[in-house]
């Protein structure tokens, strides 16, 4: 199994879960976070005055697959969130021991179903 985390533009949430849902993703964790990368944050103009934002909002996906269908996602989540620009986004793709259904006690794969 494999634990996947994406943190992308807020912009591209829709289409990102749109995206996922068409290849069988049915559950997933979006959290509204904020930080920052190569950029350092942003500049921006508010009535005429110049202000810097050190952390930049982003949203994080986070979603729990089987082995076999990590890289389709890994790919689908690429290419949704992409828009050339900087501050599109990273991926990390984790190994996962194990899972586990609260309600059911069911293990592993099964318990992410």
């Amino acid at each position: 199994m494999k634990y996947i985390i994406a943190i992308i533009k807020p912009s591209r949430l829709d289409d990102t879960h749109a995206a996922l849902t068409e290849i069988g993703i049915s559950g997933l964790t979006v959290t509204e976070v904020r930080g920052y990368g190569r950029q350092r944050g942003q500049t921006e103009i508010y009535r005429g005055a110049e202000y810097s934002i050190a952390f930049v909002p982003k949203v994080k996906l986070e979603i729990a697959v089987d082995d076999k269908i990590a890289d389709d996602v890994v790919d689908t989540i690429r290419k949704a969130a992409h828009t050339d620009k900087i501050g599109d986004g990273k991926i990390f793709i984790l190994d996962l021991k194990d899972a586990l259904r609260i309600r059911t006690n069911e293990m592993g794969v099964d318990a992410l179903n």
